[in-house]
């Protein structure tokens, strides 16, 4: 199942400053990294439990579907604990041609990918050349940054031409229903279960703050225009019918001059 944008807007923060966790726009990576600092001990434990065992599947799978082939060159934007950048070596066969980059330096410390080269940076400012990689990657961090245009051009710019891009996210269900059950699924059930596996007493904090980021970040058709913006060809939002429809994929390719 695709989804394409037609829409035509320049964004810039993915959703309005939430007041309840930090002071303003000025003050948010602040917070986002102390937040990420702070629970990086427990980010896989959570995620092994409320994945189900199929996130691995999933996240490799979504790799594959957007061009990911042995041999490229891949940079992990927002890497943390390597959950996506795993998925990543498998494919290529050879972590020393795979990159992470997150802001949090607690995160990567619990990556343990021998071979992938970790690098402390932000999306918004990439800290490599033009056209260094044939495929970048992003897990579940789009609502974290501060600049989806600035960051979209960052991603644009480090691509090789005919480079492959892969944007995981969890969107917003458009039904009321839908809302409903992943709101409360989110903001009830993933703190309790937090609450008794978590080693850190902020690791509620954590996975409740991910609900508010998804329910106020802008929509998917804002995001692939967006993309579009940035000069990166055939954007669109894939849907993975077989999954859940909340589950977002964002696909494009660096146009080949």
């Amino acid at each position: 199942m695709e989804e394409k944008s037609s829409v035509a807007q320049c964004i810039m923060a993915p959703h309005i400053p939430l007041t309840q966790y930090y002071a303003d726009e000025s003050t948010r990576a602040g917070f986002i990294r102390e937040m990420f600092d702070s629970t990086a001990e427990d980010y896989d434990l959570i995620e092994r439990v409320l994945g189900l065992g199929r996130g691995s599947w999933y996240r490799g799978t979504a790799l594959e579907r957007a061009g990911l082939k042995t041999g490229m060159k891949v940079l992990d934007v927002g890497i943390g604990t390597g959950l996506v950048a795993r998925e990543a070596v498998r494919i290529v066969g050879d972590a020393r041609l795979v990159t992470g980059l997150d802001p949090s330096p607690s995160m990567m410390e619990q990556a343990q990918l021998p071979g992938v080269t970790l690098v402390q940076g932000f999306a918004e400012s990439l800290p490599f050349p033009d056209a260094s990689f044939d495929f970048l990657s992003m897990g579940y961090a789009l609502r974290h940054i501060s600049d989806l245009s600035a960051a979209f051009r960052e991603f644009q710019r480090v691509l090789k031409p005919g480079g492959k891009l892969c944007l995981l996210e969890i969107s917003c269900p458009a039904s009321p229903l839908g809302k409903f059950i992943l709101k409360n699924y989110m903001r009830r059930w993933v703190p309790l279960v937090a609450m008794v596996v978590a080693r850190k007493s902020n690791t509620r904090q954590l996975w409740r703050y991910y609900w508010d980021t998804i329910e106020a970040c802008v929509p998917p058709a804002t995001i692939v225009a967006a993309l579009d913006e940035v000069g990166l060809r055939d954007a669109r939002r894939y849907i993975d019918v077989k999954i859940m429809s909340f589950f977002s994929e964002y696909q494009a390719t660096k146009t080949i001059k």
